[in-house]
């Protein structure tokens, strides 16, 4: 059925649409003057550094790789990523589902606490964490930084994910503790698949979460063979500021953007979706 054209009405809206043109254009325009600067000679940049490069110099993403070794930050963060992706998730269904889906001596209490450290960043208790691992002998471990990082996230991804296991109609799980399923086969194979939105949610917005994570890496990780991605970007720009290679720097900013970008444009309708179906359920 075809609506009849306003004026009034695009008019109406038309202050709306203006705002959110101008935020939109906020958020892109430093990510495109970052793209168009990190292909400019330093002449140019120190020139004027908002003109178009008048060649593209692509030996900056080159310089960025090889001289302060982006290559093996890229790397370093890629497993961390991946390893501690993999290890929140693995915590995260299994706690989600005993909370969510089943009331035991304590339980109510252990939900509280998780939703109250939702509230507690990182940076508050770096402290405890280092002197824990300084003990242990895991500082300067990719493996211990992975398991930090799976951890700390934990109290949001409970809570987001929840939404979505209490919307399971819990009739599934009976006809299939009828058939002989244990709670184990119940949660992998019919929590967890209908369940799929939310992990993905989840899992997504963890690794985007580490991917950019600066305070712990740089806390726990003191050599720099094993640097991530962030805390390598700001060793790019403690060697590049004094060897004056603005090029290489604004190179190494695109490294750790672009992956960013992709995973955002191809996956944002379900990240999106997945939010607005399990954030707000109860």
């Amino acid at each position: 059925m075809k609506t009849k054209f306003s004026w009034k009405g695009a008019l109406g809206r038309l202050p709306v649409r203006l705002v959110m043109v101008s935020l939109a254009l906020s958020v892109v325009f430093p990510l495109v003057w970052n793209l168009y600067s990190s292909l400019k000679s330093n002449t140019e940049i120190m020139a004027d550094p908002w003109a178009l490069p008048t060649a593209l110099h692509w030996e900056n993403y080159l310089s960025a790789f090889q001289k302060a070794s982006m290559g093996d930050y890229f790397l370093n963060s890629i497993f961390v990523v991946v390893l501690a992706t993999a290890l929140h998730l693995l915590l995260v269904i299994p706690i989600t589902y005993a909370l969510s889906r089943y009331r035991f001596f304590g339980s109510k209490l252990l939900l509280a606490v998780l939703m109250a450290c939702i509230f507690i960043q990182e940076p508050y208790i770096l402290v405890p964490l280092y002197l824990q691992l300084s003990r242990i002998h895991l500082l300067d471990n990719l493996i211990a930084l992975a398991v930090i990082y799976a951890t700390v996230r934990m109290p949001f991804s409970v809570f987001l994910l929840s939404g979505f296991m209490k919307s399971i109609p819990v009739d599934y799980e009976q006809a299939a503790m009828i058939d002989g399923c244990s709670y184990t086969r119940n949660l992998w194979r019919i929590v967890a698949p209908l369940a799929k939105p939310g992990i993905f949610t989840v899992g997504l917005l963890a690794a985007l979460g580490y991917w950019n994570e600066y305070a712990i890496a740089l806390t726990m990780i003191s050599s720099e063979t094993k640097y991530t991605l962030p805390v390598g970007l700001v060793n790019l720009y403690e060697v590049q500021r004094y060897a004056t290679d603005w090029g290489a720097l604004f190179a190494g900013l695109m490294i750790v953007l672009i992956p960013s970008v992709i995973v955002y444009i191809f996956a944002q309708e379900r990240l999106t979706q997945g939010m607005s179906m399990g954030g707000i359920k109860e």
